[in-house]
């Protein structure tokens, strides 16, 4: 039987084929569908992961995260450096570290902090050590940079160079897994003093994604010899766009998150709540283009139906000829089942890994883009679906081979319906 089967299909190798390469296309869609959105809702969490609470000027919650958490360029509002001399002095908080942008460098964005957020959030260094002087900078794993070499940013993607300002590479982190790997990371009275902030500095908005910024920020201040500072007091600080802050208890982190929440001029969020609203959006079109999937499928199956049956009946004369030879019913109705569900069944297995290689593919360009890894992992689930399909392909396959089950082989060699 297996071997009439192989020779059957080797005889239709085009049509086989192809109704493989139809079925494996319309898996391939829903299975990468389905591990793309796991993918980014991993990813997007364990890259979170390391900021327990966010307090920034009220505006949007989302964008607050994205520019954060994932580094993305935009306008965000200042938060008053009071703040920040507050959350330093509050003993519900373990550490608060400031975030300052606004400046790239060959597409890296330079972020401006505290040698107590990398201490707190990195894993170690892969070579050198952390900035000690304002002049100085910590790369992340995926910059393209040396140790030693000079670094002159520009504000904003592609604005004007601060020509005056110039930071040395003296350590390189090990990989996070974030968007913090794309980062180079200088001290945040750096980019105070590049950028002419002073206490109290008032802009409305910190714009690091601004094109066009001719205004003199005067650099008179910024000195790469000068030893840091990194202690808060009020009415000394400057404004800053973002402050991540560490609570000292779960508790606490709730406390916080509300008082922060209801005073005025600041917003307190937790990363990954915000997250979760992303991805209930983001479930809402998974589920529209799983749909889109499920529906291709579905029509892959009812043309393959009609291919099978028309199949069967200019199979007429041969599948007499067997029965007329002495093959009983049964063997010809698991003649054509296995025929049509090995078709199938290869046809799945071929779309899982065109979806999973797809998925592969997709998640490394956003690695790449964004810094951040999406990881593709292949559950339980996915495996249960696909024996679901297979069941109904299973179920599917029977009805071409009942047809050909209850031919007469007398009528079938004359031609006969």
């Amino acid at each position: 039987m297996l071997r009439f089967i192989l020779a059957d299909l080797g005889r239709l190798k085009a049509g086989s084929f192809v109704v493989v390469l139809l079925i494996a296309l319309a898996v391939a869609l829903g299975t990468g569908v389905t591990l793309q959105e796991r993918a980014l809702r991993l990813g997007s969490a364990r890259a979170a992961d390391r900021f327990d609470l966010v307090i920034g000027a009220p505006g949007s919650e989302t964008q607050l995260v994205l520019s954060t958490v994932f580094l993305q360029p935009a306008a965000l509002p200042l938060v008053p450096g009071e703040v920040l001399a507050g959350l330093q002095d509050d003993p519900r908080v373990a550490w608060a570290a400031p975030v300052g942008f606004g400046d790239f460098h060959r597409g890296h964005p330079v972020v401006g902090t505290t040698t107590r957020l990398i201490a707190e959030t990195a894993p170690g260094f892969a070579g050198g050590r952390m900035f000690a002087a304002e002049g100085e900078a910590v790369i992340g794993a995926r910059v393209d940079l040396a140790l030693g070499d000079g670094i002159t940013p520009t504000h904003g993607e592609i604005g004007h160079d601060h020509d005056e300002v110039r930071y040395r590479v003296v350590g390189r982190l090990e990989p996070t897994g974030t968007p913090w790997d794309r980062a180079i990371l200088v001290p945040i009275q750096a980019v105070w003093h590049v950028h002419g902030m002073e206490a109290g500095h008032g802009e409305e908005a910190h714009d690091h994604a601004e094109e066009d910024h001719d205004h003199d920020h005067g650099h008179a201040g910024f000195d790469p010899d000068a030893p840091l500072a990194e202690d808060w007091h009020d009415g000394e600080t400057p404004d800053v766009p973002a402050i991540l802050v560490k609570p000292a208890s779960i508790a606490d982190a709730y406390r916080l998150r509300q008082d922060y929440r209801v005073e005025e001029g600041t917003l307190a969020i937790f990363p990954a709540e915000v997250l979760t609203n992303l991805y209930g959006t983001l479930g809402d079109a998974r589920q529209v283009l799983a749909a889109v999937a499920a529906a291709a499928q579905g029509l892959v199956a009812a043309a393959l139906l009609l291919v099978t049956i028309t199949h069967v009946g200019q199979r007429r004369r041969q599948i007499g000829a067997l029965r007329a030879l002495g093959a009983p019913r049964g063997a010809i109705f698991a003649l054509v089942w296995s025929e049509l569900f090995a078709l199938i069944a290869c046809g799945v297995a071929l779309g899982l890994v065109l979806g999973w290689l797809a998925a592969r593919l997709l998640s490394r360009m956003i690695a790449d883009r964004q810094g951040f890894d999406l990881p593709v992992e292949l559950a339980a689930a996915d495996f249960a679906g696909l024996g679901l399909l297979l069941a109904a392909a299973a179920l599917l396959a029977a009805l071409p081979a009942w047809m050909a089950y209850r031919q007469s082989p007398v009528a079938s060699l004359r031609g006969q319906a």
